[in-house]
């Protein structure tokens, strides 16, 4: 992978460049956070001219190694108004590495946007008008893409919520099959895609020259020895037969699980939306539902699922733990059908559905439905995707949602709805939230994995633990490897250095790696101090430092100015 390919989507000119010596070295979420901090003036305006959406390859995504084709796809967030990643599985990420692009990168603003399709291939791109596709849902987007463009191609489009600029608006992807629909979901992206005036970006391979190695043989015996230590992680049997959805049991019983608008920390239906629940349901259905599905090609893992209705039709694929949490217990939802349908309105209109069930909470708080309405919800989420003035409102998020309702218990860090661990009952996470230029992304540096070894209402060690994890994710996210491959790297770092020796004949140490990460977050610190968003003026929300949370009781309690000492400490040595 070696070429840049930009867009300017005012005057539709594309150039084709060669990465420097210097961009070579970055991938994924690191390729983000360097061009945003180069070629991107901090206080621009999201939606405006001098933001850029990029999308970009991780430095392994052209490997055989497991879950090496996700995809970072990067921009000045119109929701936090800092630097923003998201990542994700689908087919496009490795057929964008087949095709030698290392990223993609949209400039300037059209005068007037109209939807556009970018197709891609290895030896050039065109952008071409496609005004059949406005307003269009995402899977009839996908089905007039696929029946134009091929069983091959890689497809990326943005709902309508998306061609609106509603700042909770995310960006899609198929699988290799159109049966999935996986989403870059946080901050805002697909708002920034429709700024560009671009509905979809089409990938095709076809005559694409295979990847090389520095040392082909050596590539495939770490990549191999790899996948065996992942296999024998009890945590990968566990994700591939339950998936994410296995822990909200958990999450339920430490009081942390989202309930009726963060009010409280367990849900009484808990039980009916757990994660054998729902293995249960999908195997008792039969028909189109499977458990233990893979979102990009070659993933060992297998974590993800359809989950089929009564009649044993695809409702929803895939059904994860945050929608559960967001769109089921935290509106006071407890039937999965009724949360697996409210999922797949979601994925329709284009918008995350951490975004979207934060801002039903709020909105059910306000009074506009009670807890509990799904169909009500239902209603809301087809309106994000007709646009009328209230679906506008929710399509821009919880704290739009708040603040045009009147509703002060807000659950949002730096303009982003908190994903679905309150942090007054996982403190990690809450240090996570402020600390992280991310805002509330759990993803950004997870403490649900040290529950076990840090008590999660108690105050110590959850700085230090915060800033082991946002190392770790900064390095997979720009190495462009999943999050759940974390455990063959914590039991043998040396894969790293065997890894980049044999992609590039590169001398890499652990050491290396670890600073490369502590390096991503301190670019994307700078940009947001830039940006006026630096993590000292943004807490988790008031009502968190003061609402005893359920039933557990507890309070967020650790200073704003001790979590800001997080920049301070050392490099830790043990990341993994």
């Amino acid at each position: 992978m070696k070429w840049l390919v930009r867009v300017d989507t005012r005057s539709g000119k594309i150039s084709r460049t060669e990465a420097t010596s210097e961009e070579m070295r970055w991938g994924g979420r690191m390729f983000i956070a360097k061009v945003l901090s180069r070629e991107v003036p901090p206080i621009c305006d999201p939606l405006g001219r001098n933001n850029k959406l990029i999308f970009a390859v991780g430095l392994l995504g052209d490997t055989p190694i497991t879950t090496s084709g996700k995809l970072s796809v990067g921009a000045k967030s119109p929701l936090t108004h800092g630097v923003k990643e998201a990542n994700t599985g689908g087919e496009a990420g490795k057929l964008l590495a087949r095709c030698g692009i290392k990223a993609l990168i949209f400039e300037d603003a059209p005068d007037k946007p109209m939807p556009r399709v970018l197709k891609l291939t290895a030896t050039g791109a065109e952008l071409i008008d496609a005004p059949e596709l406005a307003r269009k849902l995402v899977s009839e987007t996908f089905s007039l893409l696929r029946k134009q463009y091929g069983p091959r191609a890689g497809l990326l489009c943005i709902g309508p919520a998306g061609e609106m600029t509603m700042a909770g608006a995310g960006v899609s992807v198929t699988d290799a099959n159109d049966v999935q629909v996986r989403y870059a979901a946080r901050g805002g992206l697909g708002a920034v895609m429709g700024s560009k005036g671009v509905k979809a970006i089409v990938v095709d391979d076809s005559g694409a020259e295979p990847a090389t190695c520095m040392d082909p043989a050596a590539m495939k015996d770490a990549a191999r020895e790899f996948a065996q230590v992942l296999l024998a992680d009890p945590k990968t049997d566990n994700r591939h037969t339950f998936g994410t959805p296995a822990i909200l049991a958990l999450a339920n019983e430490l009081g942390l699980l989202p309930t009726r608008n963060f009010s409280s920390g367990s849900f009484e239906g808990a039980e009916a939306l757990c994660g054998e629940t729902v293995a249960k349901v999908i195997a008792e259905r039969g028909g189109e539902g499977r458990s233990g599905v893979r979102c990009l090609r070659g993933c060992i893992i297998q974590c993800s699922n359809i989950f089929p209705n009564p009649s044993g039709k695809k409702s929803v694929a895939s059904i994860q733990y945050e929608n559960i949490a967001l769109l089921g217990s935290n509106c006071g939802i407890g039937d999965l059908d009724d949360i697996a349908e409210l999922n797949h309105l979601c994925n329709e209109v284009g918008v995350d559905t951490i975004e979207a069930g934060a801002a039903l909470g709020v909105a059910m708080e306000g009074g506009v439905i009670p807890f509990g309405d799904a169909e009500g919800a239902k209603d809301l989420l087809r309106q994000i995707g007709q646009g009328t003035y209230l679906g506008r409102v929710l399509g821009n998020g919880s704290v739009m949602t708040g603040k045009i309702l009147g509703v002060r218990r807000v659950p949002a860090v730096k303009g982003q709805a908190i994903p679905g661990y309150d942090p007054r009952a996982l403190k990690g996470n809450g240090v996570t939230y402020v600390t992280s230029a991310m805002g509330a992304d759990h993803t950004a540096g997870n403490g649900f994995e040290t529950v076990r070894t840090i008590p999660p209402t108690g105050r110590e060690g959850h700085i230090k633990s915060s800033l082991r994890l946002q190392i770790r994710a900064a390095i997979l996210d720009s190495l462009g490897v999943c999050l759940f491959v974390r455990p063959a790297f914590i039991k043998k770092p040396e894969f790293f250095s065997r890894f980049f020796a044999a992609r590039y004949g590169w001398k890499v140490s652990v050491d290396d790696v670890i600073r490369m990460g502590f390096d991503v977050l301190k670019t994307e610190q700078e940009f947001n101090r830039k940006a006026g968003v630096s993590a000292e003026f943004f807490d988790v929300p008031e009502f968190m430092r003061t609402e005893p949370l359920p039933p557990k009781n507890a309070l967020f309690d650790i200073p704003l100015d001790e979590m800001q000492s997080l920049w301070t400490q050392e490099i830790p040595e043990n990341v993994f």
